[in-house]
């Protein structure tokens, strides 16, 4: 049979619908905060519940005025349709595989483990910044959230306040020192 008919590739099915930025490494738990879980179910909530619903009602009312071939509403209704069930997959596999864990509920208080708010400094410049380290899909660096398989969280992970760590940036190597390590 022609590989045009069937789903076949290198990759699998997931990693055609996960940007390369929220993808785990092979063999790892989808760790997350109770907050993002909560994010990524109330999301599938909406789509399930109210955003889904509306556009196969605009679909069928679009497939209902007849040639289909020509039909912008129904075409782009068609599309979107598969993009908000390509979601709702994710999501699905995603809640599944998640792995919640509380930051609250940490042992070892004084070391960087998921979960931690971490304020560093450059050790070149003194500048201090703080970032939460979170699963990959509630990952934000513009709110102060990174990824736990980060280069800077990777390097992070089981320091204590006043250690140095060296990581590869992308601007190349830093090394920063932990000012405080807190869990909120």
């Amino acid at each position: 049979m022609n590989k045009a008919f069937v789903k076949e590739g290198e990759g699998s099915e997931e990693d055609d619908e996960v940007p390369a930025g929220v993808r785990l490494p092979p063999g790892t738990r989808n760790y997350m905060t109770r907050h993002g879980y909560e994010a990524l179910r109330s999301e599938l909530d909406h789509l399930v519940r109210t955003e889904r619903p509306k556009m196969v009602e605009t679909v069928a009312w679009a497939a209902s005025n007849g040639d289909r071939s020509e039909n912008g509403d129904y075409i782009y209704g068609k599309k979107r349709l598969r993009e908000i069930d390509r979601r709702i997959r994710f999501l699905i596999k995603r809640i599944e595989s998640a792995e919640v864990v509380d930051p609250a509920d940490q042992r070892g208080m004084d070391q960087v483990f998921f979960g931690a708010t971490v304020t560093i400094a450059d050790v070149d410049d003194g500048d201090e910044q703080t970032w939460q380290i979170v699963g990959v899909d509630e990952a934000d660096a513009s709110a102060g959230r990174i990824s736990w398989i980060s280069p800077l969280a990777r390097a992070l992970l089981k320091a204590r306040e006043g250690d140095a760590v060296r990581f590869a940036s992308p601007a190349g190597p830093r090394e920063v020192e932990v000012v405080e390590v807190r869990y909120i």
